[in-house]
């Protein structure tokens, strides 16, 4: 069973495992088109993007559990998810700085989007490292 969920959350995973060769950021892999069809196109990667972080903290928190139980202490969970709330924190921050930096134009939500894209990547790749 948990080799079925580890080939499925790989299977929604590798899409977004990195950005697609010759691309430069989400924004760029979504192809030419209007500003709108952009922002659209990176609005449905983050839903995606998000949605393999949460199964990957599925995978991190199963570990996490077990470790727990084998050791008889609770300390892997709570580190998990303290660590999680965290990595949200600092990933609304940061994105938010990005948009900023977009001076108020009509790029900023592509620009927050995007970034939450990347660092979803990362992070759901870091947690399948610790769900091992």
């Amino acid at each position: 069973m948990e080799h079925r969920l580890a080939a499925l959350a790989l299977a929604v995973w590798l899409p977004f495992a990195g950005p697609v060769p010759g691309a430069a950021d989400p924004a760029t892999e979504c192809g030419g088109g209007s500003q709108v069809e952009i922002g659209a196109c990176v609005a449905d990667t983050l839903e995606r993007v998000d949605a393999s972080v949460e199964i990957h903290l599925g995978f991190a928190t199963r570990a996490a559990n077990d470790l727990d139980a084998i050791t008889g202490r609770e300390v892997a969970r709570p580190a998990l998810e303290a660590a999680q709330a965290a990595w949200s924190a600092y990933r609304d921050a940061h994105c938010d700085h990005v948009g900023a930096m977009f001076g108020g134009g009509s790029g900023t939500g592509i620009g927050i989007d995007s970034c939450r894209i990347e660092l979803g990547r990362a992070r759901a790749e870091e947690l399948m490292r610790h769900a091992r």
